[in-house]
């Protein structure tokens, strides 16, 4: 026990924060709390409280400080953000809440009894609206909102999905601990507005427009894991609009570059996506506004940096993507938005172009490419570039993990060898969980964001 508690404590990284896996990757997902390790240091922290009790609190001490953090995971609605592996474990997410009730730790404020009720109870009321989680047999299948295997790992098995239990170890608690006294409280970040820099897993939190998502960019997985690069390679995350992941290798539509930048050699058969970072990812800090920059090298002779921006106060549901490509070789690009329902709630078929008459559908221009459905309102944007052709990508079933079917707005350009290109990139989403927002979304999607004075400096070349 007391060799594996060491080993443990090597993963430590600060803040409350564990890494999951060897010290030369970054990969916290849920694993870091939910799933693993924080979860079970609080199950130590209690079964050990008296024969253990230096160790016992420092578990505490780092649920204290990741709890802060963890919180805008979570949004008001009480959906998680959709990140990292083993996705299949459902409701395991809100799990970390569970252990703090199991381990009675109180939290700093503002996260009260309360708010860890609501939390977790709102998560569980969620997942009770997912009616295509169970098999016919009455088991819960592997997938996330639906049977999906495009999502699995290759260590699931049928046995993976109940990973889910480890939510309930408030359930070991008397009816007279607070946490079942106390009243459930409301999201304690509802209505604030959070661009909040978590420099461990190099993840920048938002709640803005009625949106909670993360901007990431630093993570990947240290072993060959199956759509690694949807995992954890995109530049957001969000918990309106779940990831999506590749069916196949041919073509676009199986590749689906949801949140992310694909560039294609070959004609457009075969397309990469970020995987692995060239070099560390830093967060930089602009006009009080926290940055993400990284750099990645698909092939020897093509890197690219990116920043990302998120949200403005004046343009809420709106973050930029900016980047630098520097290519030796002819390539194409496609970079894509958040993934909506792609059929229509009246009939059930594919979405078509939006008019004035009908309130979805998806249309394109030389530069932007915008969809609206059930699920709410997204679209690219070209800012920079005078052409960066928008087109409504029709992604292969089941390759989100909510929608079985979706369509994704991207937008396209073609790069020459020797070339050193500026891509300005603004993505709009508005969810469809806020209150108007079939009235919301025309004005949003037409203001777009400015270009912030640091940013046009640097494409601009007046500093590199």
């Amino acid at each position: 026990m007391e060799a594996d508690i060491k080993q443990l404590n090597t993963f430590y990284r600060g803040d409350g924060w564990s890494n999951d896996g060897p010290a030369s990757y970054r990969q916290m997902d849920y694993y870091s709390g939910s799933f693993a390790i924080q979860y079970l240091q609080l199950l130590y922290a209690e079964l050990a409280k008296d024969t253990d009790p230096t160790q016992s609190e420092e578990y505490k001490n780092r649920a204290r400080q990741y709890a802060l953090d963890f919180v805008h995971y979570f949004d008001p609605e009480g959906r998680a953000i959709t990140f990292g592996r083993s996705l299949t474990y459902r409701w395991a997410m809100v799990a970390f809440w569970g252990s703090v009730v199991f381990a009675d730790v109180e939290l700093p404020a503002p996260l009260s009894w309360g708010v860890v009720k609501g939390i977790w109870l709102r998560n569980l009321r969620w997942w009770t609206t997912q009616k295509d989680i169970f098999q016919p047999n009455g088991m819960l299948s592997i997938g996330y909102s639906y049977p999906n295997t495009y999502l699995a790992e290759n260590y699931n098995s049928p046995g993976s999905p109940y990973w889910c239990m480890l939510a309930f170890a408030p359930l070991a608690k008397p009816a007279s601990h607070p946490f079942w006294s106390s009243k459930e409280e409301p999201h304690p970040f509802a209505n604030q507005r959070v661009a909040r820099a978590i420099p461990h897993p190099r993840h920048i939190v938002v709640r803005s427009g009625g949106h909670s998502f993360l901007l990431s960019s630093g993570q990947s997985c240290h072993y060959p894991l199956k759509n690694t690069q949807a995992k954890y390679g995109k530049f957001a995350y969000s918990a309106a609009f779940a990831y999506s992941v590749s069916t196949g290798s041919y073509t676009l539509e199986q590749y689906v570059p949801e949140s992310s930048l694909a560039l294609s050699d070959d004609g457009g058969e075969i397309w990469k996506m970020r995987r692995a970072h060239n070099g560390d990812t830093e967060i930089e800090n602009h006009d009080g506004v926290p940055v993400l920059v990284s750099s990645m090298k698909p092939w020897h002779d093509v890197d690219v940096l990116t920043y990302l921006v998120p949200p403005a106060e004046d343009t809420p549901n709106w973050h930029l993507r900016v980047h630098r490509i520097r290519t030796g070789r002819d390539i194409e690009t496609a970079e894509g938005a958040w993934a909506v329902y792609g059929c229509r709630e009246s009939d059930g078929r594919n979405l078509t172009e939006l008019n004035e008459s009908i309130s979805e559908g998806g249309k394109t221009d030389s530069t932007s490419a915008f969809a609206a459905s059930r699920t709410g309102a997204v679209g690219i944007a070209e800012l920079a570039q005078e052409e960066r052709e928008g087109n409504i990508l029709l992604s292969d079933a089941n390759s989100n993990l909510v929608e079985a079917r979706t369509v994704l707005p991207t937008i396209h350009k073609d790069l020459k060898a020797g070339s050193s290109t500026w891509l300005v990139t603004a993505v709009y989403a508005l969810p469809s969980s806020v209150e108007g927002w079939k009235d919301q979304w025309k004005a949003g999607w037409e203001k777009k964001p400015t270009i912030p004075k640091w940013l046009q400096d640097k494409v601009s070349g007046r500093w590199d």
